[in-house]
Formats: C-alpha cells, structure tokens, sequence
C-alpha cells in the first residue's frame, strides 16, 4: 500500500536554550523538589519543558576526553561536529592552542547561527556568561583555545592575534558576528583597552589599544543602520521601546552575577534579556535563531 507522503512544515525561528550544566540528575532533583514544594512526594512533577511533546538526548563529547567542557560540546550541538577539548568551531584536526591548524580552511566550521544568516534569516545571543564565553563563542567564533577571549590571552599562549584573532574581534569584525542583530551579557572588559575603566569601574584586558564597544558602532554608522549599546537595565528596557536595527549589551565586566545577589535595578535578568531578544528578532518574517544560555 503506497503511503501517501505529507508535507512537513519547516521551523520559522528556532530558539536553543541551554542550561549550563544542567545534567539528567540535576533534572531529577529539581523536578523532586517542585513536587515536593507541591505537596507530593516528588517524581511525579513536570518541569515546563517536560511538557513539550518530544524530547531526546544527544552526544557532545569530546574526541580527545571524557568529560566534555563548554568548548567542544558547544562545536557539537552548534556546529554539528565533534571536536577537541578547549577548542571552538573547529574540527578535531586542530589541536588545542595550535594557531596554524585552525588557520586550515577545510578545519573551519560553521555553526546553526551562520546557517540561519546565509537563508535570510536573523541570529542573536543571549547569555549570563560574557558573551564571549565557550559556549556562546561557538555560535560565531572559531578558535584554537576557548581562553583566547582578548589579544593578551592570544599572545599568552605564544600565538600571533594577528594570525588568529581573538573571539571578541571576531565578535565585532568578522561574519557571522558582525551580523547579529542581537548580543546581550557580560563581558565588557574583552572589548576594552587596559588603560580604559569602564562605566562601573573596572579596566579593560586588551594590550592592542582597541576598543571594540566603538569599533562596534563605528560599523553600524558606516552600514547606516540604526543601533544601541546599553550596559545597564535601565538602558535596556529603552532599547526595548526603541527597538534599533542592532543591539549590543554587556552588562558586566565579566560574568553576570548570580540571580539571587544580583542588583536588579541595574542588572537585566535572564527573563528580561530573553524577551527583549525575541521581540527585536521576531520582526524578521523569514525567522531568526537565537541562542539562549543560562550561564550562572
């Protein structure tokens, strides 16, 4: 009997929310302590994804160890392709902090991100991390080591950042970086020059004198499209009424404080940076992608 072939709609936006190491136990034991808050004995509560329709497991070791960090596993589940431990967008013949290996082009991978861009598409990220952390890194970056976040950390390590530019500039100034409509969370201090303080106090860890911030709006001038930078709640929920072609926002010289410390009269939450995002992408009618990562 012929089956007759139905038509499968294809996803407009695509939306990866990671948890940072959000492991099937962790799962399991806040899933036990809402039920428990409930009333119950536990297991039988559903977290809100629980309730989707589908779900599954998938692979993101590294090749070369055991335990995964955030770099090889985010070159899986972004790039679609397994990788070496410490190493970003690149494939397993690079190894880590080895500048020349990733320089081979047929090494070089192309994440989700890219993907989207190249169909007309739009792509952001969103993270409590700095922005350029592992695992947001993997969505537009492609390194040798997950640590070359600034020039200084390039040259650390004995590489030329001339050669292999460190994961911020090529936030900035390289494809697909360049082209995200969207980039929201901490890390202010790999964009800025030592000599630079920035607007809460701390100084910047670049040794190459550039500050990445204006090179950012210096190319949304010369693109003529509308922008905003924003480091702070208030500026951010301007934005949101705005709402410019691009937005950049780091709201922290390095990571986003944990949830419960944190100041929110200057500090978005998680939430808030999450709707704002979407609301600035959504405006795309072919989709977009987002990556959404719970870093803290």
């Amino acid at each position: 009997v012929a089956l007759e072939a139905r038509r499968v709609p294809a996803a407009r936006n695509v939306i990866l929310f990671l948890g940072d190491g959000m492991s099937v136990p962790t799962l399991a034991a806040a899933r036990t302590l809402l039920g428990q808050r409930r009333g119950y004995t536990g297991e039988e509560a559903e977290l809100s994804f629980e309730t989707f329709p589908t779900s599954g497991l998938s692979k993101t070791y590294c090749v070369n160890a055991q335990v995964a960090d955030s770099a090889c596993s985010a070159t899986a589940y972004l790039c679609g392709v397994k990788a070496n431990q410490g190493t970003l967008g690149v494939s397993a013949s690079v190894p880590r902090s080895n500048c020349s290996a990733s320089l081979d082009p047929a090494a070089r991978l192309q994440s989700i991100a890219a993907w989207a861009l190249a169909d007309g598409r739009d792509a952001g990220l969103v993270t409590t991390t700095r922005v350029t952390h592992a695992s947001p890194a993997a969505t537009y970056a492609g390194a040798a080591n997950r640590n070359w976040e600034n020039d200084a950390s390039v040259r650390a390590d004995g590489a030329d950042p001339q050669q292999c530019p460190d994961i911020a500039t090529q936030l900035i100034t390289e494809d697909p970086g360049r082209q995200f409509k969207v980039i929201l969370g901490g890390g202010r201090r790999e964009f800025l020059p030592s000599h630079v303080v920035d607007e809460e106090g701390s100084n910047g860890t670049r040794t190459d004198g550039r500050n990445l911030i204006e090179e950012w709006r210096s190319d949304k001038i010369e693109r003529n499209v509308t922008h905003s930078y924003v480091w702070n709640r208030e500026q951010l929920l301007g934005a949101n009424a705005t709402m410019p072609e691009y937005l950049m926002g780091l709201f922290e010289s390095s990571h986003l404080r944990y949830n419960m410390p944190t100041n929110p009269t200057t500090e978005p939450s998680l939430a808030e940076l999450t709707e704002v995002a979407i609301r600035m992408l959504q405006r795309n009618n072919k989709g977009f992608f987002l990556f959404v990562e719970g870093g803290r």
